[in-house]
């Protein structure tokens, strides 16, 4: 009995689907925003060293299981004369060895598995330059996410609050206490951090210490509704002397200047917007549904990161919240075109 051959379109399939293996290792290489591969903290880093370690012992056993492989499939291949080779069945030696085998790599792999989720679990008892933690308190809301500062305090007393934008300084240890106030989330930067859960009723805690400036970017990582997909944030790391600018400016109400955005301040109210949304400043805007928008002129993003925040997305947003992102609890208030154009001049001028 002899065994037919490889046909044309059967070694064609198979250099396909190397080819695809290949351009899939590769794409792990490309330089996008939310890579987990270019840590830039401790706790990033050790997520990363992590990796590798699985990485390289996957490569092991890729390699030792294919060469295997392609040494049967030459050794026994199809020839012209040659029968069915022997059958081989229950030898011991050779099923203790590869009972064993995998044992002994899950090991390998444990260990330092549980040791890193230990070390990440527990916050450094030696804080980074000396300094005391910065707290920040996270709240996953449907879908966008409120920042809250207990260290930095507005005029009121009352800790500054953002969305969306996590300002933070290089070179200072940083603590998360995260929680949802509907659903369970998933608050994840991958160049800073490892996923955690934001759970309602429930504290989850996570730490990390920026090493380089730069805006890190990641996004909800467990479904929680239509919009999941788009529920990102933005971390933007500042050394410490433009932090506590950023920090200092934005404790304080921003004033509209231009005539223009004194009138988009009225247009705010009585289009219904400051029903949703606070403004520091604005003693009629103490809406507590939608992101606070005190100083929403300085974020790069609006929408919870899906646009950039330039004047004509803004004015898209305000026209048709619903279009932009569907299911999003901003409706459309029919605002005029007059007051849309006013309401952006007031808004960006918040700064």
């Amino acid at each position: 009995m002899s065994f037919p051959r490889a046909s044309g379109p059967g070694r064609k399939l198979i250099l396909l689907g190397l080819v695809a293996a290949l351009l899939a290792l590769l794409s792990g290489c490309a330089n996008v925003p939310q890579t987990t591969v270019m840590p830039k903290t401790e706790a990033a880093e050790k997520i990363q060293d992590l990796y590798v370690l699985i990485f390289w012992l996957a490569v092991v056993v890729f390699i030792l299981v294919q060469g295997g492989l392609l040494y049967v499939l030459w050794r026994f291949r199809a020839r012209p004369g040659h029968e069915l080779p022997e059958q081989t069945h229950g030898n011991t030696t050779l099923e203790i060895g590869w009972t064993i085998a995998p044992a002994v790599i899950l090991v390998v792999m444990a260990v330092p598995t549980i040791r890193t989720i230990f070390e990440l679990e527990s916050p450094p008892t030696v804080l980074a330059n000396g300094l005391p933690p910065l707290m920040i308190e996270v709240t996953g809301k449907q879908w966008w996410w409120e920042f809250r500062y207990p260290e930095i305090k507005r005029p009121n007393g009352e800790p500054l609050v953002t969305a969306n934008e996590m300002v933070i300084p290089t070179g200072r240890t940083v603590y998360l206490s995260i929680s949802s106030d509907n659903v369970i989330h998933s608050f994840w930067v991958p160049q800073l951090m490892g996923k955690i859960d934001a759970i309602p009723n429930h504290d989850n805690r996570i730490w990390f210490t920026a090493t380089d400036p730069g805006q890190y970017f990641g996004q909800c990582a467990e479904y929680c509704g239509i919009q999941h997909a788009q529920m990102r944030m933005n971390v933007i790391a500042m050394a410490p002397a433009d932090y506590e600018a950023w920090a200092q400016r934005s404790s304080q109400p921003a004033q509209p200047e231009t005539d223009i955005a004194k009138e988009g301040s009225e247009a705010f109210v009585t289009n219904g917007c400051a029903g949703c949304h606070t403004v520091e400043g604005n003693p009629t805007a103490i809406g507590m549904v939608g992101p606070n928008l005190s100083h929403v002129g300085s974020r790069t993003t609006i929408a919870a990161g899906i646009l950039t925040n330039t004047p004509e997305n803004l004015a898209a947003w305000i026209q048709d919240p619903q279009g932009i992102k569907p299911g999003s609890f901003m409706t459309n208030q029919h605002v005029r075109p007059h007051d849309v154009d006013a309401i952006v001049a007031y808004l960006h001028s918040l700064k």
